[in-house]
C-alpha cells in the first residue's frame, strides 16, 4: 500500500498544518489548492485517502467527490467551514466517508484518518465478502448491493451498515456498536448519524412484504437484520 494522502484546501495555513501532522504519522502528503488540481493529482498519485475541503475555487469539494466516486471507492474525509446538517448529509450522501467542520484539531483529523484506514484494512482482509439472503446479495469488496437481481444505489456507509447487519442476522447492534464498527472507535460525531443512515437505507431499499427479511428497530437499544420465517 502506498503512503500518499492527498490534502485539498485553498488555505495555505491549513495545508501547512495538515502537511506537518500527516508527515509525522509516516504518510506522504500531496497538496492541491483547487478542484481541477485535486482531480489531476488524485489520478496521478492514486492516494490511499483524500482530505477534501468543500469551498475550493474552480470546482468545489462536492463536485470533486462526485467525480472521484464515479471511478474509485478511495476513502474521502470532507472538511468545511459549514456545519449545518444539510451540507453534512449532502457530503455523506454523495459518498464521503467522514465530515469534519472547521475549526478543527489536527489531532482529531489524524484520529479520523487512522479510523478510516483501519476500517479499510478490515474490509480488505474480510474473508466473507458476499452476504446472501433470499432476493438479496451484498458484495462488500465491490460495494455492490442487489435486490431481486436489480442493483441498488447506496453510499459506502449505507453498504457497510447493511453488510454488518445482514452478516449477523438476529443480532442487535446498538448505535454505539454501529458507530465503532462502521465509523471507528475514534469517531467524534453524534450517534444520531446512525439513525439518519438507517432511515435513508430503508428508503432506498424500499423493503416490502414480498421480501422475507427486514431491518428492525429495537426501541431503546438499536437495530437488527431480521429474517422472517414463513
Amino acid at each position: 500500500m502506498n503512503k500518499y494522502i492527498l490534502i485539498a484546501d485553498d488555505n495555505d495555513d491549513i495545508l501547512e498544518i495538515l502537511h506537518r501532522y500527516v508527515t509525522k504519522e509516516g504518510f506522504s502528503p500531496i497538496m492541491a489548492h483547487d478542484g481541477p488540481e485535486t482531480l489531476k493529482k488524485f489520478f496521478e498519485f492514486a492516494p490511499i485517502l483524500l482530505l477534501l475541503d468543500v469551498m475550493m475555487p474552480k470546482k468545489d469539494g462536492f463536485e470533486v467527490c462526485k467525480e472521484i466516486r464515479s471511478y474509485s471507492n478511495v476513502p474521502i474525509i470532507m472538511i468545511t467551514a459549514k456545519g449545518d446538517d444539510g451540507d453534512r448529509i449532502m457530503g455523506l450522501d454523495i459518498g464521503a466517508d467522514d465530515y469534519i467542520v472547521k475549526p478543527f484539531s489536527p489531532g482529531e483529523v489524524m484520529a479520523r484518518i487512522r479510523a478510516v484506514l483501519r476500517r479499510l484494512d478490515i474490509s480488505e482482509n474480510q474473508s466473507k465478502d458476499i452476504v446472501c439472503h433470499p432476493g438479496l446479495e451484498i458484495n462488500i469488496s465491490e460495494y455492490e448491493v442487489t435486490i431481486n437481481k436489480q442493483p441498488v444505489s447506496l453510499t459506502k456507509k449505507e453498504i457497510e451498515i447493511f453488510w454488518l447487519l445482514a452478516s449477523n442476522p438476529g443480532k442487535v447492534f446498538s448505535r454505539d456498536n454501529l458507530l465503532s464498527s462502521v465509523w471507528g472507535y475514534d469517531y467524534f460525531g453524534d450517534a444520531r448519524v446512525v439513525d439518519t443512515h438507517i432511515q435513508r437505507l430503508r428508503a432506498k431499499l424500499a423493503i416490502s412484504e414480498q421480501l422475507n427479511w427486514d431491518i428492525k428497530t429495537i426501541w431503546g437499544v438499536g437495530y437488527k437484520f431480521e429474517v422472517k420465517h414463513v
